[in-house]
């Protein structure tokens, strides 16, 4: 209908940043809102880029690596009064089965089974009743002409089956992974010249996203992987990559220390002794690192909470 301007974050999935690109290519225009040391979005950077030809804002629900929660509602609210022909998208993918997510001014949701104990290679999209969308897909005529193809019966029948496990045991699921992750956080942020990524509070559950000044993250996840501790310096899906993290970057970390991060998930699960286990081996595998590090000479005696900031 004309509309050529499309709003997203920083700090958003490279699913929707690439997507991002090809749009631009296409001819759209592209306003990509920066964000807090938390991960946050301001609510008045939204509002002042919305524009009368903005026909989507793709904001995600919560940050795949430092686990930030975005206010959606309150957002896509803004959004709505403002231009309320503006389709609003999450993605939902990291947020939905982990906790409560309304659909309250929400057009358009990414959700993927993988994320919250279904099989991978499935997804779905929610679509809001009165959202027209053109299919990308031609052939049978699938799923109401949106998306041919052959549906996965099975794999759509596990991640409903996931779905509906994880809703019901998530007032339960929140509350105890919470208190989980609190314990392996006041553990480790007692590692000298350690910072914890995104929002103290608004975080997902099982999130803990981490940097250790003067250490290398990839050297971190390695050695943490021989003492049998699964961990990510990142996203899982660009692990191979040797850049800094663009939401890192985003929140406002030079890439020297972007480099030192770690991304810890749990789950309710996790055991006390596990998470003592962690707690211990971490500390060990930093303090062993950072005798190796030509930058820890430097930084160890930088008074400062976080040295980047002066």
């Amino acid at each position: 209908k004309g509309k050529k301007h499309f709003i997203t974050t920083a700090i958003e999935h490279h699913a929707i940043l690439h997507t991002k690109d090809y749009l631009v290519r296409h001819g759209m225009e592209v306003t990509v809102l920066p964000v807090g040391e938390d991960g946050l979005v301001k609510l008045e950077d939204l509002e002042n880029a919305l524009r009368p030809d903005t026909a989507l804002v793709s904001i995600m629900a919560a940050n795949n690596e430092i686990g930030t929660i975005q206010p959606i509602n309150e957002l896509f609210g803004a959004v709505k009064a403002k231009n309320p022909t503006c389709v609003c998208h999450t993605d939902a993918v990291q947020a939905v089965g982990h906790i409560d997510v309304r659909l309250e001014n929400i057009d358009l949701m990414s959700i993927s089974a993988h994320k919250l104990g279904g099989p991978k290679g499935v997804g779905a999209l929610y679509i809001r009743k009165g959202v027209l969308l053109p299919p990308l897909l031609h052939g049978g005529g699938h799923e109401r002409g949106k998306r041919s193809s052959t549906e996965n019966v099975a794999g759509i029948c596990a991640f409903a089956a996931a779905l509906k496990e994880a809703v019901e045991m998530l007032p339960v699921s929140v509350k105890t992974t919470t208190e989980k992750r609190e314990k392996l956080l006041e553990g480790l942020l007692k590692i000298p010249y350690c910072h914890l990524n995104g929002h103290r509070e608004r975080r997902l559950p099982g999130n803990i996203s981490l940097v250790f000044e003067a250490v290398e993250g990839e050297s971190l996840v390695l050695a943490l992987d021989l003492e049998g501790i699964c961990a990510s310096s990142g996203s899982a899906c660009s692990s191979g990559s040797l850049d800094p993290s663009h939401v890192l970057l985003a929140i406002g970390l030079p890439h020297e220390v972007a480099h030192g991060s770690l991304r810890l998930s749990i789950d309710e699960n996790i055991t006390d002794e596990e998470i003592a286990f962690v707690i211990e081996k971490v500390a060990d595998v930093v303090n062993k690192r950072r005798k190796m590090s030509p930058l820890w000479d430097e930084k160890k005696n930088v008074p400062t909470e976080r040295f980047w900031n002066k």
